[in-house]
């Protein structure tokens, strides 16, 4: 009988190695994020200087706008995205955010709220403070459920109110405010927003940071109403976690790692529009099988599958904004040199 155990707990101890040597999703996870923060902050730059160059009247270094800069312009993309499902046109200003919000809406409905975890700066550096307060404190802290049930629902409240706000705008409202000064600009504001904070807006962040720090990806699972429109269309996502119980060991590393809380150990498929496709749970688990990420219900997704549909919906939908002319927001010099010196002084209309 002894001698079974021992030969079962080498099997055990073989397919754990076997796992953990085969296992590299979170390199090729953390490779992505820092290949897209380094992308954003490229665009921060570019942006950075291009606006500096109309603000200083032609003084400063020449760039070509980066129209990425717009997928920091959710509500702007949206208003172009109504505009273009109801008339069939593209507006002139802000197209790369439409066609951004396409495909991180086309990305978490065919690969979860992965967006969050593989490409979201803000995901990224919320990431790097709760693993920075874990290694502080020990632990991440865990709200009252009620409490965090309560909280969840603000950023789905925060989604319904902007697409309220948006879907209650007639396509001639919509075309009124993206050309106008304000929304011709709004890049700019955007900018100006955290180039000159004020003292309420500094507290503000640097209580979503502090936040973060001991609770797990604070902000996103709180309050991002991006967040919730791509949970809300992952949630027809072909792809999921699934757990085999046969194979399962019950030691719920799985549901411990999950960076969105949820009981993975308990569960057969992970539906859940928290879930984020980011494989902590599945890195964790040390029994091979017992937990994967499949297309239905046979075909296993391995991480570098999920990387590179990430980046192929991502490069498709820009390249075919590029390739057809719905990119760049070309407006004439002479109006960039008298709107952006003055940003500050246009309010919403």
């Amino acid at each position: 009988m002894a001698c079974v155990q021992t030969q079962t707990a080498v099997r055990a101890h073989k397919r754990i190695k076997r796992r953990r040597e085969r296992d590299h999703s979170q390199s090729i996870r953390h490779a992505v994020q820092w290949a897209f923060l380094a992308l954003n902050v490229w665009i921060g730059v570019e942006f950075y200087l291009w606006v500096r160059y109309y603000e200083t009247g032609g003084a400063g270094v020449h760039v070509t706008r980066p129209a990425g800069v717009e997928g920091w312009l959710p509500i702007a993309s949206l208003m172009n995205l109504k505009y273009w499902i109801v008339t069939g046109g593209v507006p002139r200003v802000h197209p790369a955010g439409m066609f951004l919000l396409l495909a991180f809406v086309g990305i978490a409905f065919l690969l979860r709220k992965s967006f969050c975890s593989w490409l979201c700066p803000v995901g990224t550096v919320s990431e790097w403070l709760w693993r920075a307060g874990r290694s502080m404190c020990g632990r991440s802290f865990r709200l009252p459920k009620w409490f965090d049930v309560a909280l969840r629902s603000l950023k789905y409240i925060l989604l319904a109110l902007f697409l309220y706000a948006v879907g209650s705008m007639t396509t001639e409202a919509i075309r009124a405010f993206l050309d106008g000064p304000y929304g011709m600009i709004s890049d700019v504001k955007m900018l100006n927003f955290f180039r000159h904070m004020g003292i309420a807006t500094a507290v503000t962040v640097g209580a979503l940071a502090i936040g973060s720090v001991f609770y797990q990806n604070f902000w996103c699972r709180y309050l991002c109403p991006y967040g919730a429109l791509l949970g809300l269309a992952a949630r027809f996502s072909p792809v999921r976690i699934r757990r085999s119980p046969s194979l399962c060991i019950d030691c719920a590393k799985c549901t411990k790692a999950c960076p969105s809380l949820l009981p993975v150990d308990v569960l057969l498929t992970i539906r859940s529009p928290e879930c984020t496709g980011c494989y902590e749970c599945v890195t964790s688990c040390p029994a091979a099988g017992a937990l994967e990420m499949t297309v239905g219900r046979r075909c296993v997704l391995p991480a570098w599958a999920m990387a590179a549909g990430i980046v192929f919906i991502f490069l498709a939908i820009a390249g075919y904004a590029r390739w057809t002319g719905h990119w760049h927001t070309d407006l004439p010099k002479d109006v960039l040199f008298d709107l952006v010196p003055h940003a500050a002084e246009f309010q919403h209309p």
